[in-house]
């Protein structure tokens, strides 16, 4: 339960407090906006051994629809990204050995976290693209939406 608590808190909880503190500062200001929340694939299609992760990350996505109703009034829009694997530092330190050679580190993460060859991965840039798109003017007619970015593995 400690376990699921810590994953629920940052995962959900801290997407509740974010939206709420961006929601507030922009709905003084009145000049309308983009609010832009973390999902995952896991909180589109459920995953094995990812139970307390996959339900923080589907409640993102009940948050986000929720919280784009509310707010379309005052004119911000509320949406969130759901990346697959990101080939990150934090990914690699938290699954690969210390000492494994880098040629060894991409094949080792498809056979260790699960994910085989069926879901590829990615570089941070491509999912700060989507984000940026989020909160760009050519995003103004989408809202309350979880876009999936992660080559193609899940379908919404």
């Amino acid at each position: 339960m400690e376990e699921y608590d810590r994953i629920m808190s940052v995962n959900s909880r801290g997407v509740f407090n974010c939206y709420q503190s961006a929601a507030k500062q922009m709905v003084a200001q009145g000049r309308g906006g983009h609010i832009v929340g973390a999902c995952s694939i896991a909180g589109v299609n459920g995953r094995r051994t990812t139970s307390a992760y996959g339900m923080a990350k589907f409640a993102v996505r009940g948050l986000t629809q929720t919280v784009a109703q509310e707010l379309k009034p005052h004119n911000i829009s509320v949406n969130a990204y759901a990346p697959g694997a990101v080939m990150t530092d934090l990914l690699i330190r938290a699954s690969v050995p210390p000492d494994m050679p880098e040629e060894e580190v991409l094949p080792f993460l498809k056979k260790t976290v699960g994910l085989g060859d069926k879901i590829p991965f990615t570089q941070p840039e491509k999912i700060a693209s989507v984000v940026s798109f989020l909160v760009s003017a050519d995003a103004s007619f989408i809202n309350g939406q979880t876009i999936i970015a992660d080559g193609g593995t899940v379908f919404n």
